[in-house]
């Protein structure tokens, strides 16, 4: 059988400033996203189903993130202390892993033309 990936979008708005930049660095002052969050499920479709995952499955999971990052100051969030679209992308996946087992990527958009795609930890198969 083919493996498909679906995907499900999310929004939210938030805060952040990156504390790692230099002060003259406009990402250093205070300043604000609508974020666009899309999240990736790859598997078999289903015989019966017909889908490779529901999507109120892929929804119910990301609900509580949202809760934690909509309407926030990302900095003050556990985890996001330099909130990049890198670490956004990597704490979504992280914490989506263990409720959606075949979870592909995670991007996350803070305008309509940058963002970030995180794919999880990969290992070397050369063992490096």
């Amino acid at each position: 059988m083919v493996d498909v990936e679906v995907f499900k979008e999310f929004g939210f708005e938030a805060a952040h400033r990156l504390p790692n930049v230099g002060p003259d660095h406009k990402c250093a002052r205070l300043h604000g996203h609508s974020f666009r969050v899309s999240v990736h499920v790859e598997g078999e479709v289903g015989r019966d189903s017909g889908w490779v995952v529901d999507f109120a499955d892929i929804s119910g999971a990301f609900a509580p993130l949202h809760d934690e990052l909509d309407h926030r100051y990302l900095n003050d969030v556990p985890g996001l202390e330099n909130p990049t679209s890198e670490v956004v992308a990597r704490w979504i996946f992280e914490r989506l892993q263990s409720t959606l087992p075949d979870l592909s990527m995670v991007e996350v958009r803070e305008t309509c033309t940058a963002g970030c795609r995180y794919r999880g930890e990969r290992t070397d198969p050369r063992g490096n």
